[in-house]
């Protein structure tokens, strides 16, 4: 179970005792198998009750409402999502090349798992109809992972590693690695289960990425 104060970013609301935590991320985690397993439209607020129990005067507490939770429910799997994917950078301990591959194989396996694959497609789903929750999304999910690779790349520029002076545009031209296996994944398109075929195709990538970037 997520720690309780891990829902410290989620809820509007924050809980202040131990069983008001428990009911709140009872709430979040009904909310998530309900939506994954029929479609948001097709959930109302008292089946997501009935399934966690509680009422809805604590959804409304906790998360506003159905949008609210859905949001919520987003920044709870981001945080799943995105907490193993991208670790820090450290210069001078870090091998760039085996980090940049690495990466992009976490991203993969992430990006494998049915539960994450169905839940981008309900994102996708969503954010057709709400302009506001795309760019909220967007921001706090492709956005968070681009910097961190940004800030990788910044630090390979300064020591002179790399040569790399729009981090931020190549950030976004390394991530364009994976989206052929992003885009199968969402279509539903079977992906090869020989990891070596995979880890092959993104080291060819990474190293025409990292010739690219060779100081002048």
């Amino acid at each position: 179970m997520q720690e309780l104060a891990q829902l410290e970013p989620l809820a509007r609301d924050t809980p202040q005792t131990k069983r008001g935590h428990e009911r709140c991320l009872a709430l979040l985690l009904s909310a998530n198998e309900l939506f994954l397993k029929h479609g948001y439209d097709a959930v109302s607020l008292d089946d997501i009750v009935n399934h966690a129990g509680g009422s809805k005067a604590s959804i409304y507490k906790f998360f506003g409402n159905k949008e609210g939770l859905f949001t919520a429910i987003c920044d709870y799997r981001r945080e799943q999502f995105f907490k193993d994917i991208c670790i820090p950078f450290e210069h001078g301990k870090d091998d760039l090349r085996a980090y940049l591959i690495q990466t992009l194989m976490n991203v993969k396996q992430h990006l494998m798992l049915p539960e994450n694959a169905a839940f981008l497609r309900l994102i996708i789903e969503q954010t057709q109809r709400s302009p506001q929750l795309a760019l909220y999304i967007h921001e706090q999910g492709p956005k968070h992972i681009q910097i961190a690779i940004a800030n990788a790349l910044t630090k390979a520029d300064e020591i002179g590693m790399i040569h790399c002076k729009q981090p931020i545009y190549s950030a976004q031209l390394y991530f364009g690695i994976i989206r052929n296996i992003e885009w199968c994944v969402l279509m539903g398109v079977p992906i090869g289960e020989n990891d070596q075929e995979t880890i092959n195709y993104i080291t060819y990538c990474v190293d025409r990425f990292l010739e690219g970037h060779q100081p002048h």
